[in-house]
């Protein structure tokens, strides 16, 4: 895996307020650019791509809905440099409404892990009050990674993609990325 990857913690940044559709920008601990994306607005089926600089000349990561609107959609993930499926992100439709949570799939669409909000109490609480930012747990490999959390600020979602705590590397960094990518653009939605 190249240098891009190795990456112990990235920051992903969507601006709230863009015409032409959400614009993503991922960097690393040093506040280094890493990756950027540029998501359409009004798309039916997300098809999201992920590249090295704001020039859009290399892709590196492509996640791409199956399926038009659906309460439990499932996201391919692809290395766009080497063509490799990476695996999927499935969405639990139903019991995201109280609690988010995304299952992990390998290539083959077999369940590897999971990606839950921290916690039903605080789940509930952050409904009600929207100012107070999500955490999310990564569950794989029968390790709990508290890998994902939210800052709050209304005119721009962030969100830290932690993966320090997962030192027997059991989430392909791209994964972890992708689902970083989809729970500050799908899950910022709902806001």
């Amino acid at each position: 895996m190249n240098n891009i990857w190795g990456q112990s913690e990235y920051i992903i940044r969507k601006k709230v307020f863009s015409v032409m559709g959400a614009k993503l920008h991922i960097y690393n601990s040093s506040e280094e650019l890493m990756f950027f994306s540029q998501m359409k607005a009004f798309k039916l089926k997300e098809d999201i791509a992920l590249y090295t600089d704001e020039t859009m000349g290399k892709e590196v990561l492509r996640i791409k809905a199956r399926k038009i609107i659906d309460l439990s959609a499932t996201y391919d993930v692809y290395d766009s440099v080497t063509g490799e499926t990476l695996g999927a992100l499935r969405r639990k439709g139903l019991k995201s409404i109280v609690k988010d949570e995304w299952v992990i799939l390998d290539p083959r669409d077999s369940e590897i892990g999971f990606i839950k909000e921290d916690s039903m109490f605080m789940a509930l609480l952050r409904r009600a009050i929207t100012l107070i930012p999500q955490k999310y747990n990564v569950e794989i490999g029968g390790m709990v990674i508290p890998a994902f959390r939210q800052n709050f600020n209304p005119f721009v979602t962030k969100i830290i993609a932690d993966f320090s705590e997962d030192r027997q590397g059991l989430l392909d960094r791209r994964m972890g990325l992708a689902a970083a990518i989809l729970l500050c653009a799908i899950e910022g939605k709902q806001d």
